[in-house]
């Protein structure tokens, strides 16, 4: 999978710009943001239900 270069990147900027607008940015990129931190958060949250279960399922096996 090719990476992004800065030229890229600038020009995805500039479309970003011409479609939002310059007074909208810190609204979208907040927007962005926030959508970042939930994702991460729900990711990390079942990652530890995952290991939550998994000790569950081990210790009760060992139980048995």
């Amino acid at each position: 999978m090719p990476s992004l270069g800065p030229t890229e990147l600038i020009l995805i900027l500039v479309i970003v710009v011409i479609f939002f607008g310059v007074g909208r940015l810190p609204e979208v990129f907040g927007a962005v943001g926030k959508g970042l931190r939930e994702f991460r958060k729900a990711s990390a949250g079942e990652d530890e239900e995952e290991e939550k279960s998994s000790k569950e399922s081990s210790s009760s096996d060992s139980d048995s």
